[in-house]
């Protein structure tokens, strides 16, 4: 018999840490556009939803595993302060 994971379960695993970021996951939101979408699971009850381990460890196994990029934050240009123009004004 295979193994079925609850949320509980997954929260412990570390997958996820809240109901509205699975939800998007499954929907296929806010993730790489090469990556598949969470497993949608199957409802066990009116309130249940599970997901099987094999499918879970799977999506796991495909996640990109390199840090994400960090982005090159480009500054505005501002007002000169009175230090920098009164070196400016006497040089």
């Amino acid at each position: 018999m295979r193994k079925r994971l609850r949320y509980a379960e997954l929260r412990a695993l570390g997958v996820v840490t809240n109901r509205a970021t699975l939800g998007n996951w499954i929907k296929g939101k806010g993730l790489p556009p090469d990556q598949k979408p969470f497993p949608p699971g199957q409802l066990t009850g009116p309130n249940s939803r599970t997901w099987g381990e094999a499918e879970v460890q799977a999506w796991i196994a495909k996640r990109p595993t390199a840090p994400k990029p960090t982005p090159q934050l480009q500054r505005r240009p501002r007002r000169p302060r009175k230090s920098e123009r009164d070196n400016n004004a006497s040089a």
